[in-house]
């Protein structure tokens, strides 16, 4: 059931009002939600609702374990029995497969015949989200950075709530437990800014992120029969497709969460204005590279330390990134090039050095370096096999001066790729829509900041806008969101 479908729309307008008739009642309040959210995720396949359950279950006991234990041998028993619980239904249901072929394929590089029968199993809807989301309940129950929840009820409400289940962002339960263990209130103020939060996703997903996709997916399933700049456009294009994808299923389920009087963290600050590759990663995707920093990072060390010891942990933390968004070695790749582009980010070495002593030229080189390096990782983050990738780049590569030969020859009469000159114009005006509002919000937690200090009419403009492109120009279909395969 996808946020962007009639299906859902029938379903939120069933739950809101039952929802706030009984919102005051907080065990049949939470007991609607954990129903609604078991619904929700069902649609896609019931049978994984049995691996949200024992989640919920085995890291519900081992909290209560935890705290009420003194013993430190039993507190890191319970804290294992957690992690390798979440970890091992990952690596069985999303990692096995690449596991077990690539040691096919390391023994066939050796000479040696290993011939295994890959199961193949279906990667359920979200996996990778909520199992963080449950693991950092335990690990800080373990930090004592927080008390267990005694309600197996608003537990599971927690883990399994809706907005945000399939992906994210990735909750901390001190967060977001203390909101589903008390009542709400309604706000209209609170609900009105929710409203604009589903609007603008809305805007960025059907009428960027899906318009931008039919290009960016005919170049990349034959990368080799299109030329470097049909390449190049297609690589633009999926920069900008993933952001409003991913930043827009963030700021709906954001907004719904609202409409519901309950606050989810922001997920992306404008990150394409960011002027550092250390930068871009406190604006993109927040929720899990803030998880990864307290739960992989610091506890490796930081910074603290040697150089190399800085460096290892900065290598491991973006490799075991890259891992986490697929079982595939084009993301390891582009983990691996942001660990990279971290320690050359000239943003750093020209402070260092103060190369520049314009304010102005400092900040533009780092936005220059950030927003290149970027677009470049996004090529092994969306080719389908490294070869795909290096296709794609040498593509690319080929427009520079001097390297001509670096392309593969392929000529074609136009740039336009699966689109018409209108689609291909359209796309573009939104392009200018989002690179204005984005500029507008650089500085802001999200639109419903903006909207909410902004007068009257400045809101009414801004909800019809939307509101008559969504209905006049939307895609008579919309895709499943890029994230739920993770």
């Amino acid at each position: 059931m996808l946020f962007n479908s009639s299906a859902f729309l029938a379903f939120y307008l069933l739950f809101f009002p039952i929802y706030w008739t009984v919102h005051k009642n907080i065990p049949v309040r939470n007991a609607l939600i954990l129903v609604a959210s078991y619904f929700f995720y069902g649609s896609w396949d019931w049978r994984f609702l049995s691996l949200i359950f024992i989640s919920t279950v085995i890291d519900f006991y081992c909290g209560q374990k935890i705290h009420q234990s003194e013993d430190s041998k039993t507190r890191k028993f319970f804290l294992a029995l957690s992690l390798i619980s979440n970890l091992g239904i990952l690596v069985v249901f999303k990692y096995f497969g690449f596991f077990v072929s690539s040691f096919v394929d390391l023994m066939s590089a050796l000479g040696i015949d290993a011939n295994f029968t890959t199961l193949h199993i279906i990667l359920p809807v979200g996996i990778s989200f909520y199992t963080f989301q449950t693991m950092s309940y335990t690990i800080d129950i373990y930090r004592r950075g927080m008390t267990p929840t005694n309600n197996f009820l608003d537990f599971a409400a927690f883990v399994s709530f809706f907005p945000q289940l399939v992906a994210g962002p990735i909750e901390r339960a001190k967060a977001l437990l203390p909101q589903i263990e008390k009542s709400t209130t309604f706000d209209f103020y609170q609900f009105r800014d929710g409203l604009y939060l589903i609007l603008w996703g809305l805007f960025k997903k059907t009428l960027i992120a899906d318009r931008l996709a039919v290009y960016v997916d005919i170049v990349y399933a034959n990368p080799s029969s299109y030329t470097a700049v049909q390449c190049l456009i297609a690589t633009l294009f999926f920069a900008v497709q993933i952001y409003c994808d991913f930043s827009g299923y963030s700021d709906i389920a954001r907004g719904l969460a609202k409409t519901l009087g309950i606050e989810l963290m922001v997920n992306f600050k404008a990150p394409y204005f960011s002027t550092s590759i250390r930068e871009f990663w406190q604006r993109w995707h927040i929720s899990l590279s803030t998880w990864f920093r307290d739960y992989v990072y610091i506890p490796l060390g930081g910074s603290k330390g040697s150089d190399f010891t800085f460096k290892r942990n900065i290598l491991i933390t973006f490799l075991l990134s890259g891992l986490w968004h697929g079982a595939a070695y084009t993301y390891i790749v582009w983990g691996l090039i942001h660990a990279l582009g971290y320690f050359l980010d000239p943003h750093s070495k020209i402070q260092d050095k103060k190369i520049f002593n314009s304010t102005a030229l400092y900040t533009l080189s780092g936005f220059l370096w950030t927003i290149v390096f970027v677009i470049l990782a996004w090529i092994f983050f969306r080719a389908n096999s490294l070869n795909d990738a290096v296709i794609v780049l040498s593509n690319i590569l080929s427009l520079l001066p001097g390297l001509h030969d670096l392309g593969t020859g392929a000529s074609s009469s136009s740039v336009i790729v699966g689109m018409n000159n209108t689609e291909f114009i359209l796309s573009l005006y939104f392009l200018t829509v989002l690179f204005i509002v984005d500029f507008l919000l650089k500085n802001k937690q999200g639109i419903d900041e903006y909207t909410a200090n902004a007068v009257v009419s400045v809101r009414w403009i801004f909800s019809w806008f939307i509101l008559i492109h969504l209905i006049l120009l939307a895609p008579a279909e919309s895709g499943a969101f890029i994230y739920f395969q993770f």
